[in-house]
């Protein structure tokens, strides 16, 4: 029986480089006013194999093996950015990613409100 394992998991790990990331599963860093969001994600897997082989009496010879993967990728926020202010707003795990799109009116009235202060000082 000839198992490649490590070969395995470097084209399991390269697939893995390739397709989690956050632009291909929650989108490109956007601009929102004076507010720079970066999306977050979180990405799990798991690997297992396992083989055998053996001889019946009646001389008949036998051998298999096996191997799984498993990947999991979950938006969980934002990254929020303003001059040298940073924050994090996170993606509910009830409402998933809309969670986060609910507080985009915050930000905009935040940035409302900032916008409308500067211009009562000047």
């Amino acid at each position: 029986m000839d198992l490649h394992l490590e070969e395995l998991i470097m084209k399991i790990t390269d697939f893995i480089k390739s397709e989690a990331k956050t632009d291909t599963v929650v989108g490109e860093p956007f601009e929102l006013g004076e507010f720079k969001c970066v999306p977050v994600i979180k990405v799990g897997m798991g690997f297992g194999s396992g083989g055998g082989e053996g001889t019946e009496a009646k001389g008949r010879r036998g051998e298999g093996m096996g191997a799984g993967a498993g990947v999991g990728i979950e938006p969980i926020g934002f990254l929020v950015t303003k001059e040298d202010e940073i924050s994090f707003l996170e993606a509910g795990k009830t409402h998933g990613l809309a969670a986060a799109f609910e507080k985009v009116p915050d930000l905009i009235e935040k940035l409302a409100e900032n916008r409308r202060k500067e211009k009562e000082m000047a």
